[in-house]
């Protein structure tokens, strides 16, 4: 953790720009992830007002990125990083999330199999009526309900 008051030429800190690039993050981002909490142990003010990062923060942002790319929020990823800064390993917690997850996924795959088959069947129908735009007042009677 960081110390409560760091030096702004501290070796053990980072400042955000070093910590961005070191990350492979734009400095907005490191900013936001700040703001909304996911870095708190990791970030101090200095006595000039920079934020300091201890370098324990490239690999909570190595941790953030991997949990996103497995499709998890930014507000499931502060649940799991809760449950690690309270002392715990969040293990069980970040299995519950996947499974959660993988369940979710299964759903949409499923849905979308399900319109995959109605346009399917839309386009294997298809024919164009006999019917002139003045005569009807449906956009196109094929995707009539």
């Amino acid at each position: 953790m960081v110390n409560s008051v760091l030096a702004d030429n501290s070796p053990s800190s980072l400042k955000i720009g070093q910590v961005a690039l070191s990350a492979g993050l734009p400095v907005r981002t490191v900013r936001y992830y700040e703001s909304i909490g996911l870095l708190a142990p990791t970030v101090e003010r200095a006595e000039s007002s920079y934020r300091l990062f201890d370098p324990a923060v490239l690999g909570r942002l190595a941790f953030i990125r991997r949990c996103q790319s497995l499709g998890l929020s930014l507000e499931e990823i502060r649940e799991i990083l809760q449950v690690h800064d309270q002392g715990a390993l969040p293990c069980q917690e970040i299995r519950d999330h996947l499974q959660k997850k993988l369940q979710e996924i299964e759903q949409r795959i499923a849905d979308l199999q399900t319109l995959k088959g109605q346009i399917q069947s839309l386009l294997s129908a298809w024919h164009i009526p006999e019917q002139s735009l003045a005569e009807s007042t449906v956009i196109c009677p094929i995707l009539k309900l």
